[in-house]
């Protein structure tokens, strides 16, 4: 029996201890066997809605109507059914209760038509700009309802970016989890503010998409990765934005496919019950992915609310854990009737308090049958209605998104902005219109379908998180477009490049040479490798062969290595990330300087792929293994992941995170720390009032950190100063990051211009997760301040003490 075994059978016959003397021996034995925590505590009972953090309106009108329901019809509302979108719950008739239609995803309503794709999580990141992120979730929301769905599947932070080669990092914003709860907080804040409920994804630890799911080797299940996370990295690291999620008052909560200390995540009590519904205060709904729930009464007495899509099958919908065996359960008393009260509460709830009950659009009919169900398997009647285009002129701000999340890494001599060449040369298949559809692939794993490849551009990645196109400005069309009296030469297609197909372009070389590589990621498989794809290198190398002035565009997933970064003539790069349908008017107005880059990087950039800790667990071995538990995924770098690896190990890097260059310069200056109050109690109160988003008092403001940047140089633009926090290792734990952003704002200067950036600093901000006393605690040592234009350009430093 191996020490992981021993430790899991000895817990199970130890589940009467409380919670604090639970976790603690967990974390003892971690020393033991080498690994991260390796089983969660039970907690037990679900705790109820209590209408906390201004839903109590909501829940009486809740209330109410919960009254009025049968018991099948309680089922009902927490159960999915077939129906035209891709998850539904039921209409009652006699209520006035049109059912609710869930659509994916966190970029676009997928399955619609006329219907915008919007910038991807992470060039939204790549912003780094908290008003711009807001609009893109009421505008993205604005959609939806006008399409008829009540629930929108994003946001994400769900992967957070524990590997660079997770295959859905993209969907979600960044490794560094302030960053990521940020946006996610503007994200959830401005969805909801258009009448639409936020689900966001996935809690917690899904961070690689091979193994997510059990499967069948030799007749054998193998069960589903276990992310095996210890408290203090599940709090400081996995947890932490999901925390401003709940804060922004999420309706709902997706948990994933994964397992976390060998429960599934659906049924993971410790996290659902004791992390996400007690600690976080959470007063809405937990949904299961689609076909995640793995029991019944054991899921929902963890803490999960709603079954989707509904049944074991996608497609029949004939069987589901929930549905009639809750009612089953209840009758024959093994779930109690109180506990699917609340479920149906905390569903209904937010449905109230968004008003979806007044007047709320129908579905609209182009999405029927393009959801998990044909029509012949729908049992009840929902309300359809003509074909609405949501669209309105949302393509401004996905083409200001675009450049915003646009970064420059290189300019060389101020190649940057284009000063009105003659002879343009535009080369890679990434360059190219759409050639197979308007709808990409569901995964690598599946023959890249219908994901325009070869040729043709990638503004989004694939799967549950892609959207339908209506239209896509590709980037050659654009640059056509913006360099009309120009000669543009163009090859779209990278094995001619490669193979002679440059001698063609006359007269040579071109002024400018704009290359366009492209790196697929989507849902169902991750990253093999971190080079852009198609022989991506032996491209530049033939560009710059014949073209001394060569600048090269990176869109798809990232981070990328760059193998060719030094050559002399690359002498711009630029990361375009995924902008969306506008991708190439957002890359011509960086190219020609209508926009002045402003794009700050969410994550590092390795001199080579080798640099990272590969963080992701798959082999050969494993995938022939017939142990059911083969499939674990230890924490064991804690909280050290993307730059805080790289600062611990004091490792050079390409590109650092929180980087990106300007048309201009910006100087900072003035540095001033002050405290908000002294002698403050090193843990938040236990008699503070819970809402949501946990402890009241984490989010009191207990200092204040200012400084002045100004634009040194000739043209206006935006810069991002940015502010780290190093807590004191003899006081926060081994593995205590050198530092940590805690404060971050987009500032818009014109040239000369100066302004005072204010870094307003939280209890949490400048806390750490005590194991022991299981509460966020201040340090009493001094905690080290920086401020500067990245994670490594540090220009002003101090301390505090609180």
């Amino acid at each position: 029996m191996t020490s992981r075994v021993k430790v899991l059978n000895f817990f199970h016959q130890h589940t009467t201890v409380n919670m604090r003397t639970s976790l603690a021996f967990v974390v003892a034995v971690n020393a033991v066997v080498g690994a991260a925590q390796v089983t969660s505590p039970p907690v037990y009972p679900s705790p109820n809605i209590t209408g906390a953090g201004g839903w109590d309106g909501a829940l009486e009108k809740a209330k109410a109507f919960l009254a009025e329901l049968s018991a099948d019809e309680k089922a009902g509302i927490v159960t999915g059914t077939p129906g035209p979108c891709v998850g539904n719950i039921a209409p009652i008739s006699r209520l006035n209760f049109s059912g609710l239609c869930l659509q994916d995803g966190p970029l676009a309503i997928r399955q619609a038509v006329y219907a915008s794709v919007f910038s991807a999580g992470l060039s939204a990141a790549a912003s780094w700009d908290r008003s711009l992120n807001y609009d893109r979730g009421m505008l993205m929301a604005e959609e939806f309802r006008g399409k008829g769905s009540h629930i929108a599947l994003g946001p994400v932070v769900g992967p957070l970016g524990r590997s660079p080669f997770g295959g859905r990092n993209w969907e979600g914003y960044s490794p560094d989890a302030y960053l990521s709860g940020v946006l996610v907080e503007e994200t959830v804040l401005g969805m909801q503010s258009a009448g639409v409920q936020a689900c966001t994804k996935h809690y917690i630890g899904n961070e690689q998409e091979v193994q997510r799911n059990p499967s069948r080797v030799n007749g054998t299940t193998v069960e589903a990765i276990s992310s095996n996370i210890d408290d203090k990295t599940m709090h400081e690291t996995y947890l932490w934005p999901f925390y401003n999620a709940v804060k922004a008052g999420t309706a709902s909560i997706m948990c994933s496919y994964n397992r976390i200390n060998e429960s599934y995540g659906c049924q993971n009590s410790k996290t659902l019950n004791g992390l996400l519904k007690t600690e976080l205060g959470f007063q809405g709904y937990v949904m299961s992915d689609w076909g995640a729930t793995h029991s019944g009464v054991a899921a929902i007495q963890a803490g999960l609310d709603m079954d989707m899509p509904g049944g074991i099958g996608f497609i029949s919908g004939d069987s589901s854990f929930f549905g009639g065996n809750i009612t089953l359960a209840i009758n024959n008393g093994s779930l109690p009737a109180e506990r699917l009260d609340d479920m149906v509460l905390r569903v209904m709830t937010p449905y109230f308090f968004l008003e979806q009950d007044k007047g709320f659009p129908g579905i609209d009919k182009t999405t029927d049958g393009m959801g998990f169900f044909p029509q012949a398997n729908y049992k009840h009647q929902f309300t359809l209605t003509p074909l609405v285009d949501v669209r309105d002129d949302h393509g401004k701000h996905i083409r200001e998104m675009g450049a915003a999340g646009t970064v420059l890494l290189k300019n060389t001599n101020n190649t940057l902005p284009l000063k009105q060449p003659k002879n343009i040369g535009v080369f890679g298949n990434d360059a190219a219109d759409l050639t197979q559809g308007q709808y990409t692939g569901v995964s690598v794993s599946n023959g890249l379908e219908n994901g325009n490849y070869d040729i043709g551009t990638l503004p989004v990645g694939g799967g549950s998180g892609t959207g339908r196109f209506s239209y896509v400005v590709p980037p050659l069309d654009a640059i056509k477009a913006k360099a009309s009296g120009s000669l543009v030469q163009y090859i779209t297609d990278n094995f001619a490049i490669v193979n002679g197909g440059l001698r063609g372009i006359a007269p040579a070389p071109p002024d400018v040479c704009l290359v366009f590589l492209k790196t697929w990621a989507g849902e169902g498989d991750d990253r093999v490798s971190l080079l852009a794809e198609f022989n991506s290198t032996a491209v530049v190398e033939s560009v710059t062969k014949i073209c001394p002035n060569t600048v090269v565009v990176l869109h798809g997933a990232a981070p990328n290595t760059m193998p060719w970064k030094d050559n002399a003539n690359v002498t711009a790069i630029i990361a375009a990330h995924m902008p969306g349908q506008e991708t190439g008017n957002s890359i011509v107005d960086i190219l020609w300087g209508d926009v002045n880059p402003s794009g700050k990087l969410p994550y590092t950039i390795a001199n080579q792929a080798s640099d990272y800790a590969k963080n992701l667990v798959n082999s050969t071995e494993l995938r022939e293994s017939t142990d059911p538990n083969a499939w674990q995924a230890d924490f064991k770098e804690g909280n050290l992941i993307d730059y805080k690896e790289f600062d611990a190990e004091d490792k050079a890097v390409a590109y650092e995170f929180g980087f990106g260059l300007s048309y201009t310069t910006f100087e900072l200056s003035d540095l001033k720390i002050s405290a908000s109050a002294k002698n403050l109690s090193r843990t938040p109160s236990s008699s503070a009032k819970i809402l949501p988003g946990g402890n009241t008092e984490l989010w009191d403001l207990v200092a204040n950190v200012t400084a002045t940047v100004k634009n040194s140089g000739a043209v206006s633009g935006a810069t991002v100063p940015q502010l780290y926090l190093s807590l004191p290792s003899s006081e926060a734990g081994t593995g205590t990051p050198v530092r940590s952003l805690r404060g971050f704002d987009k500032i818009n200067l014109a040239a000369g211009e100066s302004a005072t950036v204010n870094f307003p600093l939280m209890r949490r901000d400048l806390s750490f997760w005590d194991t022991g006393a299981q509460t966020w605690r201040l340090p009493a040592g001094a905690i080290g301040v920086d401020v500067g234009l990245s994670s490594r350009d540090l220009k002003l430093n101090g301390t505090i003490t609180i």
